[in-house]
């Protein structure tokens, strides 16, 4: 009877140390990765301390735009889509997406610098736009479309 009983200990203890393991795990695993998907207002209006690592996403501002050849990269400003008064100065170095263009979407991964009145952009999404249109049916259709 004693050894079932230890038998049921050893299980019960391993059962737990596996679940403790697991929980730690999971637990130091979302805190130290987590990032904030924020737009333009969002991270003008967070406290300075807590903007380290982010997304960021909005539309890209018509003025201001600097490309550098020689180190691959560009400068602009990000606006927020609802407000576009609203707007972070974003420093980018790496290849540029071909869709990159003022008035275009965009989503980047980085770290706010000197607060949220600089951005540097480890990664540079654009939105592309739908190539597609809606037909008489509502059905989405390649422009020029006949079928």
């Amino acid at each position: 009877m004693s050894t079932s009983k230890n038998q049921k200990w050893v299980y019960l203890a391993a059962v737990l140390l596996v679940a403790t393991g697991v929980g730690y795990l999971i637990f130091s695993g979302l805190s130290q990765n987590s990032v904030y998907f924020l737009n333009v207002s969002e991270a003008l209006a967070m406290p300075a301390e807590k903007l380290t690592q982010a997304r960021l996403f909005g539309n890209v501002a018509a003025e201001d735009i600097v490309r550098d050849p020689a180190s691959m990269g560009v400068d602009f400003n990000v606006q927020d889509k609802d407000d576009p008064t609203k707007s972070i100065r974003v420093t980018y170095r790496g290849t540029v997406p071909d869709t990159f263009k003022a008035g275009v979407e965009v989503i980047l991964e980085g770290r706010f610098k000197a607060g949220a009145k600089q951005f540097e952009a480890t990664t540079l999404l654009t939105k592309c736009p739908s190539k597609y249109e809606k037909n008489e049916k509502g059905q989405m259709r390649p422009p020029g479309y006949q079928g």
